[in-house]
């Protein structure tokens, strides 16, 4: 990812790896991306590495309250990827929880913003609206 990441600042596309949750693994293809003005990258482990989150301009932690999140996840894993609320409830214990608290939580002291309330807290998005549209507007 610190490659790829390197590679678009850079200017170059990069062909980007497909994971498939059904299977937990990686697809045989990849997907191009193209470099641009901004570059949006997205995930609840960007800022548990140095070498990724050094590479960020601008780094956002959106933050929203445990028993949303788990919800989020219990809708998504039964609808999209076909699981079972056993096997939801027993990774989450196991595996989801332990290392949000142990990794992503922690992580959140590198966000130059932490967003409150998710994506549902209209002046923090158009702070980010209003800075991404300076930076573009910079680079005219």
């Amino acid at each position: 990812m610190v490659y790829h990441l390197q590679q678009l600042i850079e200017g170059n596309a990069i062909q980007k790896p497909v994971y498939n949750f059904h299977h937990h693994a990686r697809e045989k293809y990849t997907e191009t991306v193209e470099p641009n003005k901004i570059i949006i990258v997205e995930g609840i482990l960007l800022f548990a590495v140095p070498e990724v989150y050094e590479k960020c301009d601008l780094k956002l932690f959106v933050d929203t309250d445990d028993d949303v999140r788990l919800l989020r996840r219990i809708d998504r894993d039964i609808h999209e990827r076909s699981r079972s609320f056993e096997s939801i409830r027993k990774q989450y214990e196991t595996t989801v929880k332990p290392m949000h608290d142990a990794f992503v939580q922690p992580s959140k002291k590198v966000a130059d913003l932490i967003v409150p309330h998710g994506g549902e807290n209209p002046k923090a998005l158009e702070l980010i609206k209003s800075t991404l549209t300076a930076e573009l507007n910079k680079t005219k």
